[in-house]
């Protein structure tokens, strides 16, 4: 018997996410007990792998929660992973959770963005940074990316924007890298094609060199006429089982020097 496959069946499917993670078949079969005949026969189509083995594949692949669905039902499965909106009832105590953590992270910036940087949760320490942007970049559906590199964005106030895009930027080629998102691709372009705001300079140009040896790349920006400094840290779920929740990931920034404390303490009083 001779079975057709297309592009879209499981075991191309498979192929592509292994190849797009640089393995061989051995080295996938290795890491799942399995053995590299099965796996040829798999990504071929002479062999229906169970649901189990699907999963399994996928989990050593690192292949997106969402995409796990696509691969079980490219099988002929059911999807395992649900898809809530976040104002479902079900999520409720989810909701609740990250309010109070963004709550009690003030007075430094908090925010929550989806798996294109939607913005669907963020602290007043936040708006409070986007005070005087123009409407058209406030008008929801918020984009924390476009928001920051628009050169009517953030992008005029942050003082090492070259350094800051480009980190930004590679963070969403990985990113793209990780996960097949033609929405997030659509962003990149995008925000990459943003032209630098006038007088922008390198950060060996500054006339205001920092003062603190910084631990990691910091975001250096104006406000109210002080130059805040800050480091970004992301937190996601662990194990999510739902698809919104895994792509979800809340956007922490720790304030990088004394200077910056100081000035949101007095803030916040």
């Amino acid at each position: 018997m001779t079975t057709v496959v297309t592009d879209t069946g499981v075991g191309p499917l498979l192929r592509g996410w292994r190849e797009q993670r640089r393995l061989s078949q051995l080295e996938l079969a290795l890491r799942a007990e399995s053995s590299a005949r099965h796996i040829s026969f798999i990504e071929t189509g002479r062999s229906r792998p169970s649901e189990e083995m699907i999963l399994k594949l996928a989990e050593h692949l690192d292949v997106p929660v969402r995409d796990r669905n696509a691969l079980l039902l490219a099988a002929g499965y059911a999807p395992r992973y649900t898809e809530s909106p976040l104002d479902a009832p079900e999520l409720e105590t989810l909701r609740e959770g990250i309010e109070q953590l963004l709550l009690g992270y003030e007075p430094y910036p908090a925010t929550v963005v989806d798996g294109s940087y939607t913005v669907v949760a963020a602290n007043r320490a936040v708006q409070m940074l986007l005070a005087g942007l123009p409407e058209h970049l406030l008008t929801p559906p918020l984009n924390a990316m476009r928001i920051t590199l628009h050169p009517e964005g953030l992008a005029p106030r942050i003082r090492n924007l070259r350094e800051w895009r480009g980190h930004l930027l590679a963070q969403m080629e990985r990113q793209i890298g990780l996960a097949r998102s033609e929405s997030l691709r659509a962003l990149y372009e995008e925000v990459s094609s943003y032209p630098l705001p006038e007088g922008t300079t390198d950060p060996d140009d500054r006339e205001d060199p920092e003062p603190y040896p910084y631990f990691a790349l910091p975001l250096r920006i104006e406000h109210d006429g002080h130059v805040l400094s800050f480091v970004s840290s992301i937190s996601t779920f662990n194990t999510p089982m739902d698809v919104t929740v895994a792509e979800l990931a809340i956007e922490t920034l720790l304030p990088a020097d004394p200077a910056t404390v100081a000035y949101l303490q007095s803030v916040r009083a």
